[in-house]
């Protein structure tokens, strides 16, 4: 919500890993077009009536929005490090990504504990560098307690160069 002001009107958002669409509701009901992709279909029963879906393991198959671009990109609460490519290819050049999820600490605290599952302090900085950070936090959050990490970027140009952490491409296509 804070930083839905940077996305344009009318704009076409995609939501990853939607669940029953709780930021897809938000971004409705503000006037955008909105697209939720998750692998429940029980939960996108629910997210499909705040805009278009699409059922899809993120993880064990490939990417299905090949080729599509938003104005904006919202991730929250999910991590998948393999995807980090596919999600800023979506992002049309001046995109938005706003990009939310558990940090390493979270397993102090509770679920998800796993590293696996928790960014690395300073990695959506890492994923972002070569995009205009808008804020960044790494903080601790109460009532759960929490670790997340959070970047809100807009993609500068069509022609960047993205560096991956972990990979040596630096063209930024995979």
């Amino acid at each position: 919500m804070r930083w839905a002001h940077l996305i344009p009107a009318q704009a076409q958002v995609l939501d990853v890993a939607c669940g029953s669409g709780r930021h897809m509701q938000y971004l409705q009901t503000h006037g955008f077009h909105v697209l939720g992709v998750d692998r429940d279909e029980n939960s996108l029963n629910l997210a499909k009536s705040f805009g278009e879906v699409v059922c899809a393991d993120l993880e064990n198959a490939p990417w299905p929005l090949t080729g599509r671009q938003f104005d904006a990109v919202v991730v929250t609460n999910y991590l998948w490090r393999p995807s980090f490519a596919d999600v800023l290819a979506c992002l049309k050049p001046h995109g938005v990504l706003i990009y939310e999820t558990f940090a390493q600490g979270n397993e102090t605290v509770g679920k998800p504990s796993r590293e696996e599952f928790l960014l690395g302090h300073g990695e959506l900085l890492q994923i972002c560098q070569d995009m205009r950070i808008v804020a960044y936090e790494d903080v601790f959050l109460n009532s759960p307690d929490r670790y997340v990490q959070r970047i809100v970027a807009v993609l500068a140009d069509k022609d960047r160069t993205t560096r991956f952490a972990g990979s040596s491409d630096t063209t930024g296509k995979s």
